[in-house]
């Protein structure tokens, strides 16, 4: 792969020091190789390789980054174990968006508990969110003294650095940041798959939508240059990579921190660009950034996919403004007017919280009234659930859960049957189809997504995989499809 190439070239041109580069991403290539030594001699005296298992919590910025971590360890000499009680390094990438999420970090944690005392050898790493909260660390630190390693957001580039310090301190690990304008690229990376990845754009968020914890814990939003986004996709298009997906909590809002202003739309022109890359996807955009310059250019793009998530939240502007959303209903309904007018045949998803603070029977019809007028492709829905740090755990007014019930599986009800029929319109029709596994549930079959991102079941083998075809969509089972390949 070029990515191993690539950190195999700046590894050997890293000098025999004991002095650590100051700068990075040197810095953590020497931590790399130091870590390298260690692993090479426990590989030596046990007779066997030393073997990490990442799990990944939440979001697909968490997927992103654990991709980052897995090919830290490579670099370091470790290889994949299948499960979490097999490895010698578990590293745990946490979500915290909801607290149930904590949860079960804390189960997992209290299970894993046992195989290390069986097993000398292990280490566990907590990353990601969760660890940036002061009273989440204060509770590892005093229940859970058996974990190695704890890191959080902000610095997750010093993977190395700290598991470097872990191996010789021999005892518990605590690096947590408060924020950084840092962004440190040219890192290792494993991509879970050959011929697709998500690619980062920007990381945190400015929003502070009243119920969200996320800008608290990723920090302010920072935007990577631009030539470096084209980078890294050039390079992976020129391993195999045709589709990619760019991430940031509000990619809307790209590039306005930059020295050099770049819009997220100036953007999607370069990358378009890029020979060999055929699909572009992007999430999330939030409605009150999203530009009509950005619908120009998806209305005019041969690559972008016709696919756009499009978060909701509640249909009732005063909820909006008690969530500090930023837009009101007519806002948002007057935006997907101009989306559907630029690209007729484009799928709209959302996200919708039901119950937030004060919603009455008034507010959520104005949401049901909003999901009828949009008539989504599919939407994720949610109970809200108070979450500790944000405005909204605060407020008055919790609506009861027995209400709250009664409303999500109203919302849920409309949501599906609207779905179920808007997806039915597309059978009989032939669309291009990325390949991207052996179904799960039936070998003969492989699995796949049309550029409106719905899911493809068709006959086939491994050969198919990372493969664009033409499938007549033959058989719509509410939410996917099952087609043939056309030859």
């Amino acid at each position: 792969m070029i990515e191993e190439k690539k950190w195999k070239e700046i590894f050997n041109n890293i000098e025999d020091s004991d002095v650590p580069p100051t700068t990075e991403p040197e810095r953590q290539y020497y931590y790399i190789e130091k870590v390298r030594q260690i692993v090479d001699r426990k590989k030596e005296e046990l007779g066997r390789p030393l073997t990490y298992k990442t799990v990944t919590l939440g979001c697909q910025m968490n997927a992103r980054d654990s991709e980052k971590l897995c090919g830290t360890l490579k670099a370091m000499g470790y290889e994949e174990a299948e499960t979490e009680e097999t490895a010698d390094f578990v590293i745990y990438n946490t979500c915290t968006v909801r607290e149930n999420a904590n949860n079960k970090v804390y189960g997992r944690l209290g299970y894993l508990n046992g195989f290390k005392k069986k097993n000398p050898h292990m280490m566990i790493a907590l990353c990601g969110c969760m660890m940036q909260e002061e009273k989440v660390v204060e509770k590892i630190c005093r229940s859970y003294p058996f974990v190695d390693l704890i890191f959080g957001t902000h610095n997750i580039f010093k993977f190395a650095e700290l598991t470097a310090n872990v191996l010789e301190q021999q005892k518990m690990v605590v690096d947590i940041w408060d924020g950084t304008d840092q962004i440190v690229e040219k890192l290792p990376n494993e991509r879970k798959f050959r011929f697709k990845s998500g690619v980062n754009i920007m990381f945190g968020c400015n929003n502070f939508c009243s119920y969200c914890i996320v800008p608290y814990v990723r920090g302010r939003e920072r935007s990577r240059k631009p030539e470096e986004i084209i980078r890294e996709i050039r390079e992976f298009v020129a391993d195999g990579v045709i589709e990619v997906m760019l991430l940031g909590q509000n990619v809307n809002s790209y590039g306005k921190n930059l020295e050099h202003p770049v819009s997220f739309a100036q953007l999607l022109t370069e990358i378009e660009k890029i020979d060999g890359l055929q699909r572009i996807r992007f999430m999330t955009s939030h409605p009150k950034d999203l530009s009509d310059e950005l619908i120009e250019v998806m209305s005019k793009s041969k690559k972008i996919c016709k696919h756009l998530h499009l978060p909701l939240q509640s249909g009732s502007s005063r909820i909006l403004k008690i969530m500090n959303r930023h837009y009101d209903k007519e806002q948002y309904l007057t935006l997907v007017d101009k989306i559907r007018k630029a690209v007729p045949d484009i799928a709209i998803t959302t996200d919708i919280i039901v119950g937030f603070p004060g919603e009455t029977e008034e507010d959520f019809e104005e949401t049901m009234d909003v999901v009828r007028r949009v008539r989504y492709d599919s939407a994720f829905t949610f109970i809200y659930s108070k979450r500790t740090g944000t405005p909204a755990a605060d407020m008055e007014n919790q609506v009861p859960e027995t209400i709250v019930k009664r409303r999500f599986d109203r919302l849920l009800k409309e949501v599906q049957a609207i779905a179920a029929e808007k997806a039915e319109a597309l059978t009989g029709q032939v669309q291009e189809v990325l390949v991207e596994s052996i179904n799960h549930q039936d070998s003969s079959l492989v699995t796949g997504r049309l550029s409106n991102n719905s899911v493809v079941h068709l006959p086939g083998d491994a050969d198919l995989i990372g493969r664009i075809v033409p499938v007549r969509l033959e058989e719509c089972r509410g939410f996917y499809y099952y087609g043939k390949e056309i030859r």
